[in-house]
């Protein structure tokens, strides 16, 4: 069965789209830690983050790096985190989250957006890439 990720690549479900390539997509986290929070993921749906072939694995972090500056410069904070869990969709991706405090990389507090935010700030991010 699909992942919700693949799903997404698919076009089944949307998503606030952030950056794509041919192989790698990243999209807002719909229930993010921080504003700006934002996953990337290989297009080839592999569970684990270390199972993914070498060259893609160095892929999806040289991708994960471009979002990371483009969040920087799109959202005020001192830097972007990079973490790497992967219990709750059985595909490998990063999160990618702005952080202002070490609260700002727990997966404890969260934060709303509207629709309407949500994609404001997909879109502000995109635009510095």
């Amino acid at each position: 069965m699909a992942s919700v990720f693949t799903k997404i690549i698919t076009g089944e479900i949307p998503c606030y789209k952030v950056a794509e390539t041919e192989d790698y997509l990243a999209f807002l986290d719909i229930n993010p830690n921080a504003k700006g929070h934002t996953l990337c993921i290989p297009k080839k749906e592999v569970d684990k983050l270390f199972d993914l072939e070498e060259s893609s694995y160095h892929g999806l972090l040289e991708f994960s790096r471009k979002v990371a500056i483009a969040i920087e410069k799109a959202v005020p904070c001192k830097r972007v985190g990079m973490t790497v869990i992967g219990l709750e969709v059985p595909h490998a991706h990063v999160h990618l989250i702005p952080l202002n405090t070490m609260e700002d990389a727990r997966f404890i507090n969260k934060v709303k957006f509207d629709n309407d935010e949500l994609q404001t700030i997909a879109n502000s991010i995109a635009s510095q890439l």
